[in-house]
């Protein structure tokens, strides 16, 4: 028994000193390894806050700036760490690296498919040019400045000031309306007047009220007035004119001046509005008491 722990002994002490042999050889490789590895991190760096400055100067949004320094960043660094395994003459452990590397970014992949397919989609957002901060967009039933976009999601500020964000995939895939693309907007207004009214005088009130209430409508040309129906209660009509606005709040101010203008105009001309009527035509001689609910007799 004791001659066996002696053998024991003797091989643990052999197995140290060639770790220790192997160690001291490879002590230069490691320092250097180290070296190498921090003046690649120093480099990632330096590099970064480089190209940081010369993306602010282009003209793409912030997140996408952000993207790009990151990526690059992560690519030097991989590329110092292959550079210290090689010089580590560790290319084995390396491409057991690689191929579990492989196998995890799979399994991963299938994983966090919603995930990957928003941080795709927040690429494309941020690369884009019809979506940027500041716009006033419509997309998947919300409405609101874009105040972020990042990789997850486009964060849209409503006119209650509250936020709402919106998956980036969902925002590729969904249709989505730009209000600031353009330098005017379109306001649109329905109402309807009594059938006893001068429906031209109507018209000619209406397009006057306009031009005299907004500052962009210079002429008639630029309000399109229409009748639409005869409706039970009224003869319909549609009117629809151009401002200088990129956002929905400012058509939704125009539309409220527009009501509020128009209603003092036919006010002033005693034009009706009429709401719901629904006439009852009596026969000659009606008695509502001819209509009393009579019991039966016992």
């Amino acid at each position: 028994m004791d001659l066996k722990f002696s053998q024991a002994w003797d091989k643990m002490l052999d197995k140290l000193d060639a770790w220790f042999d192997g160690l001291v050889v490879a002590l230069p490789n490691l320092i250097l390894a180290v070296f190498v590895f921090l003046v690649v991190l120093l480099i990632s760096k330096y590099i970064t806050k480089l190209l940081v400055q010369v993306l602010n100067r282009s003209s793409l949004q912030a997140s996408m700036k952000n993207l790009i320094a990151k990526l690059t960043s992560t690519v030097i660094v991989l590329f110092g760490l292959f550079v210290v395994l090689g010089i580590l003459n560790l290319s084995k452990a390396l491409n057991t690296i690689l191929a579990g590397a492989g196998v995890v970014g799979l399994a991963v992949g299938l994983a966090l498919q919603g995930a990957l397919a928003n941080f795709y989609s927040g690429i494309i957002l941020s690369y884009v040019h019809f979506v940027k901060f500041g716009d006033w967009v419509e997309s998947n039933g919300f409405d609101g400045e874009v105040v972020n976009i990042d990789l997850r999601s486009v964060t849209l500020k409503q006119i209650d000031n509250n936020l709402v964000y919106i998956p980036n995939r969902m925002v590729v895939e969904q249709p989505i309306k730009n209000y600031s693309t353009t330098a005017q907007s379109r306001v649109i207004l329905n109402c309807g007047v009594h059938y006893d009214s001068d429906l031209r005088a109507v018209k000619e009130l209406v397009m006057d009220t306009i031009m005299q209430t907004f500052e962009a409508v210079t002429s008639e040309s630029d309000v399109l007035f229409m009748y639409k129906e005869f409706a039970d209660s009224s003869i319909n009509f549609e009117v629809r004119f151009w401002i200088h606005s990129t956002s929905a709040l400012e058509v939704a101010k125009a539309k409220s001046e527009a009501i509020m203008a128009i209603k003092e105009a036919f006010d002033a001309n005693n034009i009706i509005i009429p709401f719901p009527i629904r006439t009852l035509d009596f026969p000659k001689g009606f008695n509502s008491l001819d209509f009393g609910v009579k019991g039966e007799s016992e």
